[in-house]
Order: structure tokens, then C-alpha cells, then sequence
């Protein structure tokens, strides 16, 4: 299958700080891939060297054809990108913030105000849509930047963390928009700290941590690489909760995980139902009452803290903030854009 999506051993570096470290990326054409990692770990840096707004110091990338470094127009004109922060003309209605995008995609008047009403309804904006969009709530902003990012439906589309924001009624509306714009043929990197997200959209995922690719393949595949099954206890009594982890220790194939206030332990083990039935006997044996017990696959938030040590949202570090901090050098080779992919964010 074709590629849509190429990048070869892409670095880039603010100051001492080193965002990308020899970042591989491939996207065949009409899939997804989900790009995960923690704050920091040099997504958005990625996303923007692929959409032209950074240069990278080395490497290589091929988008929809076209090498970002050699023909930057011709991919601006190949992509649409949804940035992470709304980029909205508060001054403007919805939708005259739709109109506007459309007419400098080249739609005539007609099209672009048919356009936009489509979207404001996609994106359950329609009563909001004549009022300023500064009198927008957060989340609706987020979804009225969506939308303005799918006035036209270019080859590829790139989303930077495209739910951040959104309830889960509109996150799974979004969701919908995207498998229809993948079913109609187009490419899709999606990066995002929602596990469940990419485990329902991404047809592969990577994961990166530290400016580099650490694991890469299907949801399915990254949980076999972590292996094994996961017995989850809640236990009623919070004063039980140290008794029944020690109990559990002895039952255990690694190490357990604890949460405290809500009373739950999560225990890696092999043995199936039979072992959970036996660990349901011990806990009545020794009078610990619990309000739930399950025996379930890993996760991908399993694989995350196996791969790298933390959970996928974790605090801020340097890359990210590298990333505002390297922004400007580049801004006046971007510009704002035509053509048939949304104009690229600054």
C-alpha cells in the first residue's frame, strides 16, 4: 500500500533540549495512525514539522508526495490540520468563521454557506451559530475549530489532540466524522493522550516518549508485548485495602497497582478464570469484603506504563514547552495557506 506519510530519522532541537531524536513515521494512504506519548514527548513538535511550521534539523518527510523541506506549498495544499489550541476569530459569528475558511479555500458563496451550515449541525453548533464565537464555551470553540479544519476534506489530515476539551457526547461525534473521513479514502495522523481514542481509531498506533518511536502496531499487538491478564479488586472496606493487597502479592505475576481512594488493585497474573475464582475464595476466607472483581486483557494505558514508566498524562516537561519556545523561528515560512487543505495554524 502506498504511503501517504513518510518520515526518516527527523531531529529537532530547541536550545539543549532535544524534541525529536531520529523519528521514523510511516502512514499508508486511506489509514490512521495514532501518535502517543505523554506531554513532552515530542508529538506536536512531529506534527508540526510535517505540516510545514518547523524545519527539522535532520532528516527527512514525504507528505502526500511532496518533500516538506523541497515543495512546503504543495504539501500545504495536500493537508488539513487541527491544531491543539482553537484558532477561531472570536469577533466573527460560527458561522461566519466557516464562510470565511471556505471562501479562502476558493468555494463560491453559495457552497461555502451551505458548507458551513452542514458543519454547524455536524458539530451541534446551530443555535450557537450567529453569535460571536467569543461568547463560545471552551469546548464549543474546540468543536468550531474542528469544523473549520473540515470545510474541505484534503488527501491528508492531520489532528493534535483533536478531543482535548469535548464532552464525551461530542468526542464520540467526532469520532464518527473521522471514520466517515477515513472511509472516503483519506489519511489521518492523530496524536492524543486518550488511550480509548486511538484503541477505536488508530489502525496502528506508535508510541513515543523522549523524541523517539518506541513501540509501533496495532492496539492488539502492543498489549500482547505486554502480556498476560489483570485481576481487578475493589475492595469495600478502605481499612481492608492493605490486607487484601498483601493477599493478592502472593498471587501476583508483577508488580501490583494501587489506588487508594477509590479502593482498587490491579494485580498482573496467569491462570485465567480458575485463578480468579481461587483468589475469590481467599478474599472470603479472610473476610474481605469487595464490591467488584474482574479479570480483564491489558489496556493501553498497561502498555503506556510498561513502555514508559508512566501513565500517558503525565506533567509537562521540556519538549513540549521547547516546542512554544522554537515556534517563532519558523512562523513567517508557514504563513496562512489556500488550497485544499485547511490554512496551516500558527
Amino acid at each position: 500500500m502506498q504511503e501517504a506519510i513518510v518520515a526518516e530519522g527527523l531531529v529537532k532541537t530547541f536550545g539543549s533540549v532535544r524534541a525529536l531524536d531520529g523519528v521514523d513515521v510511516s502512514v499508508p494512504t486511506g489509514t490512521v495512525l495514532g501518535l502517543l506519548g505523554p506531554n513532552g514527548a515530542g508529538k506536536t513538535t512531529c506534527v508540526r514539522v510535517l505540516t510545514t511550521l518547523l524545519k527539522p534539523d535532520s532528516g527527512r518527510a514525504v507528505v502526500a508526495g511532496h518533500d516538506v523541506l523541497k515543495n512546503p506549498n504543495e504539501v500545504r495544499r495536500s493537508i488539513g490540520l487541527s491544531g491543539q489550541f482553537a484558532a477561531v476569530d472570536e469577533y466573527l459569528t460560527g458561522r461566519e468563521n466557516l464562510r470565511m475558511v471556505g471562501e479562502l479555500y476558493q468555494l463560491s458563496g453559495r457552497d461555502a454557506k451551505r458548507r458551513a451550515d452542514e458543519l454547524l449541525a455536524q458539530f451541534d453548533l446551530s443555535e450557537a451559530g450567529d453569535r460571536p464565537a467569543k461568547t463560545y464555551s471552551g469546548g464549543m470553540r474546540r468543536r468550531l475549530d474542528l469544523a473549520a479544519a473540515l470545510v474541505v476534506s484534503p488527501p491528508v489530515m492531520f489532528m493534535d489532540e483533536p478531543s482535548t476539551g469535548l464532552d464525551p457526547r461530542n468526542r464520540m461525534a467526532l469520532w464518527r466524522v473521522i471514520e466517515e473521513l477515513v472511509a472516503g479514502g483519506t489519511t489521518l495522523l492523530l496524536t492524543t493522550q486518550y488511550l480509548e481514542e486511538a484503541d477505536h481509531l488508530a489502525h496502528e498506533i506508535a508510541v513515543v516518549d523522549h523524541g523517539k518511536v518506541i513501540a509501533r502496531g496495532t492496539a492488539d499487538q502492543l498489549k500482547v508485548k505486554v502480556g498476560g491478564e489483570r485481576v481487578e479488586v475493589v475492595v469495600h472496606d478502605a481499612e481492608r485495602l492493605t490486607d487484601a493487597t498483601e493477599m493478592l502479592t502472593g498471587f501476583g505475576k508483577g508488580e501490583l497497582g494501587v489506588v487508594k481512594l477509590q479502593r482498587r488493585i490491579t494485580v498482573p497474573v496467569t491462570g485465567g478464570a480458575k485463578l480468579l475464582a481461587e483468589i475469590i475464595r481467599e478474599l472470603d476466607a479472610r473476610g474481605i469484603e469487595i464490591d467488584d472483581i474482574g479479570l480483564r486483557r491489558p489496556t493501553l494505558d498497561d502498555v503506556f506504563i510498561s513502555l514508559t514508566g508512566h501513565a500517558a498524562e503525565s506533567e509537562n516537561d521540556n519538549a513540549d514547552n521547547a516546542d512554544n519556545d522554537g515556534d517563532d523561528e519558523d512562523r513567517s515560512e508557514a504563513g496562512p495557506q489556500r488550497g485544499r487543505g485547511k490554512a496551516v495554524k500558527r
